[in-house]
């Protein structure tokens, strides 16, 4: 037999509506009064910070300036340069500004006096230096001027000590008001802490549960059972998320091992078919004329790229079971970026395409196989969509704590509303190009799941790229620009550039 409803409610919003009302009256009552005499203190302790902080700026800033007063006079003593005494007087000008803001900020009579002395010596020192028998004057006033930055070092101390009996003033009445207001909240608040711990422990535990529940699923975890208990609609949110569970793991378990079983089956055969091109290639089995040197070229090129398919497949499915880990090493970028674009050599020759590239001079920490795979497949994506006669873009950049990777062409260009479904898995665009190998849709998939292995990021650039090639022409890429950023330590000294424009 179930529990009673009050310890088992049929739903989570009986549940909250109920603990509101019992939390909300007597906190409001607590409420009300705790604001009336916060407000009351704020008052008290915001005019309080204000005067103390324009009295503690205006006195160091008038100890500022007899400092530079002091040093200005003896300059003029030895130099007698009129300019230094417009300084003097510019100088004297302010003091007197901020002596009046003062004066009117306390009424302490100690202050005051302190004051209207720094005046008194600022005035001397003026007349000092200015009357006919100036060596002598300007020497006794200057001795006299250097105790008004004692006068106002100990304005300043004066006011300090003010601000500080204010403050244990506020101190202490806010001390009052606190413990006044930790016995009402004791009187009122008791029960609706109850209250409320009653319905948060009821209501967030199940909440949790089913928030990491399908965080799980989000993340493609699913070996993990879910089970919630609590009010009676989560428990039934709860079975149905497990039911998802199940479904979920079930489609995700045949869907590996189908990509498994047939990738595995497609290589060993398409193995014997390279490995057989290479040997006609090679001349084992008879020298061969150009027109079939050049149909082995093309089955050559076509097998490898069936083979960088399999490979995305392999490895996207290695990637969802969470077994792929990343080599990280030092390794330089531009060599691996040469030994990539030699792979494509034959469709960019057959295609007639015009290969810009511009890359740092400079090694980068990554897993170079992984970066390998991201560039292959970028180049081929770039290379199915490009026109016959176009241009391709290869650009490396080594900023201070982070490497660009840039892929750009002159193709169709990427639209907007399949911008943000480009890099799922199986998806292809409406504007596929003609072939004799389809692709699988998964090339750019692999792409982002590489970089965010390296905490990168991927992003489609709008901007048009054009680009001034060592001919003095400028080509004008208006098709896909891909931006891969991947995090580096930050650079220890400065990288040299070697760029190399076709």
């Amino acid at each position: 037999m179930r529990a009673p409803s009050l310890f088992r409610p049929r739903s989570i919003n009986a549940m909250v509506v109920t603990g509101y009302a019992a939390i909300m009256l007597p906190l409001l009552i607590a409420l009300i009064w705790a604001l009336v005499q916060l407000d009351r203190l704020s008052t008290r302790s915001e005019v309080l910070i204000l005067d103390g902080i324009e009295a503690t700026q205006n006195s160091r800033l008038l100890q500022e300036r007899l400092r530079i007063m002091e040093r200005l006079a003896r300059q003029y003593q030895v130099s007698e340069d009129s300019e230094l005494l417009e300084f003097l007087r510019a100088d004297a000008a302010t003091v007197n500004a901020v002596r009046s803001e003062l004066l009117a900020q306390t009424t302490l009579s100690a202050a005051r006096r302190r004051v209207n002395d720094i005046g008194l010596k600022v005035d001397g020192l003026l007349v000092g230096l200015t009357e006919e028998n100036a060596n002598t004057n300007a020497a006794l006033a200057i001795d006299t001027f250097a105790s008004a930055i004692t006068d106002a070092r100990e304005l300043e101390t004066v006011l300090n000590e003010d601000i500080d009996g204010q403050l244990k003033d506020l101190r202490s009445d806010a001390e009052q008001t606190r413990t006044a207001l930790f016995w009402q909240a004791g009187i009122l608040g008791g029960i609706s802490l109850l209250t409320m711990l009653f319905v948060t422990w009821r209501v967030s535990r199940p909440i949790r549960l089913l928030d990491k529940a399908i965080s799980q699923l989000g993340e493609g975890q699913f070996s993990r059972a879910i089970a919630v208990k609590g009010p009676r609609d989560l428990e039934a949110l709860g079975h149905q998320l497990e039911w998802l569970r199940q479904r979920l793991l079930e489609l995700a378990q045949e869907k590996n091992r189908f990509l498994r079983h047939m990738s595995h089956e497609l290589k060993t055969p398409l193995a014997n078919i390279r490995e057989g091109t290479e040997l006609l290639l090679d001349g084992s089995v008879g020298q061969l004329d150009d027109a079939q040197e050049e149909v082995t070229d093309i089955l050559r090129s076509n097998g490898i790229r069936l083979q960088r398919l399999i490979e995305n497949l392999l490895n996207f499915s290695a990637w969802q079971n969470r077994n792929e880990v990343l080599a990280a090493s030092e390794f330089p970028v531009r060599n691996l970026i040469e030994s990539v674009l030699k792979v494509h050599a034959l469709p960019i020759r057959t295609q007639e395409i015009r290969l810009l590239t511009s890359v740092d001079e400079t090694t980068i920490n990554a897993d170079r196989e992984m970066i390998r795979t991201v560039l292959d497949n970028l180049l081929s994506n770039a290379l199915k969509f490009s026109p016959k006669g176009g241009a391709l873009l290869v650009r490396g950049t080594r900023q201070a704590d982070s490497f660009t990777l840039e892929v750009a062409d002159q193709g169709p260009g990427i639209p907007m509303a399949e911008r943000k479904k480009v890099f799922d898995a199986f998806f292809q665009g409406k504007q596929q190009p003609g072939g004799l190998v389809a692709g699988t849709g998964i090339g750019l998939s692999v792409v982002l799941e590489s970089v965010q292995a390296h905490d990168g990021f991927v992003d489609i650039s709008d901007e048009q790229q054009a680009v001034r090639t060592k001919r003095g022409d400028t080509v004008v890429f208006t098709g896909a620009h891909f931006k891969i950023v991947i995090p580096q330590q930050p650079l220890g000294g400065t990288q040299q550039q070697k760029v190399a424009n076709g």
